[in-house]
């Protein structure tokens, strides 16, 4: 299930993507705009810049903006920072393995083999949608 913060920091993006090219927008502007409650934007923000996906600038005519352009920037990208594993257990996560304690063989196990899949699709996914692709999606 997406969390809060993986919705915030997912609208938070395509609102940037939408100004991309336009100069930095002010968190309280994107905030307002998007209904996200202004603290909880400011750290999720501050979360996606020190990954690399954002940028900011202070003072007058600061805000934020995405650091590469909107087609280069995925939802996996975005929602990694955000929740780290996007495995829906951890016996298929790939960077965290932990194999369920009542597990006998992880390699028969045949819930471990349909999360695999639901990780497999969710992986491509989100690793091939950007957030020109999502701007697509709405425009049309």
């Amino acid at each position: 299930m997406l969390s809060n913060k993986s919705r915030y920091a997912l609208k938070a993006s395509i609102a940037l993507a939408r100004q991309f090219g336009q100069g930095p927008v002010l968190i309280a502007h994107i905030a307002q705009r998007e209904k996200i409650p202004r603290k909880f934007l400011e750290g999720i923000l501050l979360e996606l810049r020190h990954n690399g996906i954002l940028q900011s600038r202070k003072g007058k005519g600061g805000g934020y903006s995405l650091a590469r352009e909107p087609a280069q920037i995925t939802l996996g990208d975005i929602l990694r920072v955000v929740e780290g594993s996007l495995a829906p257990a951890l016996c298929v996560d790939e960077t965290v393995y932990v194999r369920c304690r009542e597990c006998v063989d992880h390699k028969s196990c045949v819930v471990r083999a349909v999360m695999k899949e639901l990780c497999e699709a969710t992986d491509r996914i989100v690793n091939s949608t950007s957030l020109a692709d999502v701007l697509d999606r709405i425009a049309g």
